[in-house]
């Protein structure tokens, strides 16, 4: 049964992560200063999230409901900002929306419309990103990247949302570098979106790569990468997480 993480042992594997960022985004001509690290707690305990809260990381992110209620509630992650990053169904937008900073995984029609719905009633604003599928894999949400301008066009009418960018989730690499291709598809219609022009649609953030990935995800324009394992560990199974 993994352990409990150390505070030591979290602040030499950050160490480790953040002297990657640094390399892989001069190796692109990139200031690294300008890529957030957002911490992907899903499974980890209150006490780890907080001693990792104290540490130079940009940003948290959730999976999972429940969990991302209960650390919110007994504010785990202290000052810093809270995304929620996994699937989110409509029936549980409620309990995320207003406390999540961010929710970067709106993958569908009726998913932006439920939490547009549910931001208004609420007299708030908030802030979200397009989830793209794109490997057009059936076991992953998020909208196809042709789906994606009518998408904003429709979210562009919505005064209770703010499109800040985009996210996805590539497939498994088999080999070193296969996730760049994939990076490179999402940063062009990253680039193609950013040309819309619409009150609430401000396209800052392109959040993709994760702990086996995130080095080629920066070098293709990644500047939120979501981060678990190579910070973490191994994850711990659910019953310990509280």
């Amino acid at each position: 049964m993994p352990q409990t993480p150390t505070l030591t042992f979290l602040q030499e594997n950050l160490l480790q992560v953040r002297e990657r960022m640094q390399t892989a985004a001069k190796s692109a001509g990139r200031a690294p200063g300008d890529i957030l690290l957002c911490a992907a707690s899903k499974t980890q305990s209150i006490e780890t999230v907080q001693l990792a809260a104290g540490l130079d990381i940009d940003l948290f992110g959730e999976n999972r409901v429940q969990e991302f209620c209960e650390k919110h509630d007994a504010g785990a992650y202290g000052d810093k900002p809270l995304h929620f990053i996994g699937h989110l169904q409509t029936n549980k937008v409620k309990q995320v929306v207003g406390r999540a900073v961010m929710i970067e995984s709106v993958g569908s029609a009726k998913l932006l419309r439920q939490i547009a719905a549910e931001a208004e009633k609420q007299g708030l604003c908030q802030r979200i990103l397009i989830e793209i599928n794109i490997g057009a894999e059936e076991s992953k949400s998020g909208i196809a990247p042709a789906e994606l301008l009518p998408l904003l066009a429709e979210a562009g009418a919505m005064p209770s949302v703010m499109v800040r960018g985009l996210m996805a989730i590539p497939p498994i690499a088999e080999a070193p570098g296969a996730s760049r291709r994939y990076f490179a598809q999402l940063r062009a219609l990253f680039e193609k979106a950013s040309a819309l022009h619409a009150e609430n649609l401000k396209m800052e953030y392109l959040s993709m790569g994760m702990s086996h990935d995130f080095e080629d995800a920066i070098k293709e324009g990644a500047n939120i990468v979501r981060i678990g394992t190579a910070l973490f560990g191994a994850r711990p199974p659910m019953q310990t997480l509280l």
